[in-house]
């Protein structure tokens, strides 16, 4: 039977994994056969597990985001199948304790709030067993290029699963997480929270990590520590000379004369007009002015001849 994992889980498809989680927690501790006993509860439960097994999974997501699940369980097409960001052929173990066991560190997140007289046991922390720690949890900071070069406070509130004093139960929490944007910090610059992520007995949380992401910006292009700027002139200026105006992230306008012939790979350079140097923010890297040349779509045979007599002086 065909699924459709992010119906599943009642999230959109542009879900961040923190809210992937939070959508599995909820609706697995909803329809849990110990909690709940209505017909259909238990088939529930397992398509929860598979949606949360495939979702949570970087490459089985953008598998099936991209070539759906027929592409997931039956293979991707073989033009694609070299670059190695797909998984191939996937199935799910069909075992939807496993998942939720993994999930919450335990065998009974329900002994949270559990008030039977003879409470369900709880898998707990065991003397001898070796903790290991979780993969690292890694998620998009989207900023903009004006973030990136004045700088920037983003607070992020997370909910994460927190062991409780008696080492046995876990309760849901928030937390707030403080990024400090330095200026100057470029695309793939990596924030780490160690060990924040859900805690569990025998476990050790995962490190959170951000990973910077910088958005689109109408007017400039960033390479490296160089802004580049693009202005449109018309062949007439090429030509003769012109001044250009150029506004600055930090809002100035250069006024920038060019006196010199323009032709389509010429490029103006500006000194310590570009990005601050995260090593030294009082240092920055340079404005590059490159130029589109509008050329006219006709001549007349009289403008031509005067164009041919300008040439022969």
């Amino acid at each position: 039977m065909s699924r459709e994992y992010y119906e599943t889980l009642e999230v959109n498809r542009n879900a961040s994994d923190a809210e992937i989680k939070k959508a599995y927690r909820r609706l697995a501790l909803k329809f849990h056969p110990i909690k709940n006993r209505e017909a259909g509860s238990s088939e529930k439960f397992c398509q929860l597990a598979e949606a949360y097994d495939v979702l949570s999974d970087a490459r089985k997501k953008a598998t099936y985001d991209k070539f759906g699940e027929e592409g997931l369980k039956g293979g991707i097409p073989p033009e694609f199948g070299s670059s190695g960001a797909w998984s191939s052929k996937y199935t799910y173990h069909g075992n939807p304790d496993k998942t939720f066991k993994e999930f919450f560190g335990g065998d009974n997140p329900f002994a949270d709030f559990c008030t039977n007289a003879e409470p369900l046991q709880f898998s707990g922390w065991q003397p001898g067993v070796e903790k290991t720690q979780d993969s690292p949890i890694e998620t998009d900071l989207n900023l903009s290029l004006d973030d990136l070069f004045h700088g920037c406070t983003k607070k992020i509130k997370i909910s994460r699963r927190v062991m409780n004093n008696d080492e046995s139960t876990s309760s849901i929490k928030d937390k707030i997480l403080t990024i400090d944007v330095k200026p100057g910090w470029k695309e793939g610059t990596r924030i780490t929270f160690p060990k924040a992520g859900d805690q569990g007995p025998n476990r050790i949380p995962a490190d959170i990590v951000f990973l910077v992401r910088q958005k689109s910006h109408p007017l400039f292009v960033r390479r490296g520590n160089d802004l580049v700027y693009k202005a449109t002139i018309s062949l007439e200026m090429a030509l003769t000379g012109f001044s250009v105006n150029v506004p600055t992230l930090d809002g100035r306008l250069l006024c920038i004369p060019v006196n010199d012939v323009v032709h389509p790979t010429y490029k103006k350079v500006l000194t310590g007009e570009g990005m601050p140097l995260t090593q030294d923010p009082s240092q920055r890297g340079d404005l590059i002015i490159t130029f589109d040349i509008q050329f006219p779509d006709t001549l007349s045979a009289d403008r031509k001849k005067l164009i041919k007599q300008a040439f022969k002086h």
